[in-house]
């Protein structure tokens, strides 16, 4: 079994991807709904839940896990290898690069938490991957949250969204970095504020590429998909629905559970 995990809904990005890859796969996704949102604590606290949520999806016979959140990734992926030496770990990583490489103006815009903006793992990304582009960093406080509401259309929020991104986009950013995988959910938004002018990048599929040529005998299942949080397991079967993910009901080997972790 493979599993998926995130501090809430935003992985389900990163597992629709892996399921649609993998669709033999027996996949578990856990949210860490109980300790919503990872982006505004400290690596130290990311760092326990992290090891904590591992843990538990080893517990229930997952051979290989997708850190399916960028700020769980940039704090902890090193410390969960460490603690489970023999599962392999996938993290998920702003796609600096790619958008590095295809963009024409040579100059990018990352979307990303609080934690990853500060983090040295962008930093280390930019460093090695930007060259002579210029890279702007965008801490986006409060938008994970705005996914984890299910309330995507709010007037409000979008008119913020606009004004966060404009200056950035009237730099002449062609290319903007979705650094976390809550904000996949918003590219519904995102698109018709960057039309003409930039590109949306996200690494959700190279993720599930990742994932199928690490999955081994894993790929191979009954297509079962199991899903937990550590609160409120019943709003992730309705979470699907909503950010339009229904399909993925078809693969459900029963109820949300509850997770201990």
């Amino acid at each position: 079994m493979i599993g998926i995990f995130d501090s809430g809904l935003g992985g389900l990005s990163v597992l629709a991807a892996i399921a649609e890859r993998l669709p033999d796969a027996d996949l578990a996704y856990l949210a860490d709904t109980a300790h919503v949102p990872y982006g505004n604590k400290s690596d130290d606290y990311i760092s326990a839940r992290v090891l904590a949520t591992g843990r538990f999806l080893v517990d229930q016979g997952c051979t290989l896990l997708v850190l399916a959140c960028n700020t769980a990734t940039a704090a902890a992926a090193i410390a969960l290898r460490k603690a489970l030496p023999g599962i392999p770990v996938i993290g998920v990583e702003p796609g600096v690069k790619p958008a590095a490489a295809s963009s024409c103006k040579k100059h990018i815009a990352v979307l990303a938490t609080e934690s990853t903006a500060r983090s040295e793992r962008l930093a280390r990304l930019i460093r090695e991957h930007a060259g002579s582009v210029r890279v702007d960093v965008l801490a986006c406080p409060g938008w994970a949250t705005k996914v984890e509401t299910l309330k995507l259309d709010d007037a409000d929020f979008i008119a913020s969204v606009q004004r966060h991104l404009a200056p950035a986009l009237d730099a002449g950013a062609d290319r903007i970095v979705l650094g976390c995988t809550h904000y996949s959910f918003l590219a519904p938004q995102l698109a018709p504020i960057v039309a003409g002018r930039a590109t949306l990048v996200d690494v959700a599929d190279a993720v599930a590429r990742q994932c199928e040529r690490l999955a081994g005998p894993a790929a191979n299942g009954q297509g079962r998909l199991a899903l937990w949080a550590t609160a409120h397991p019943e709003r992730l079967p309705a979470a699907l629905s909503a950010l339009g993910l229904q399909h993925l009901h078809a693969r459900l080997s029963g109820p949300a559970g509850r997770a201990d972790a």
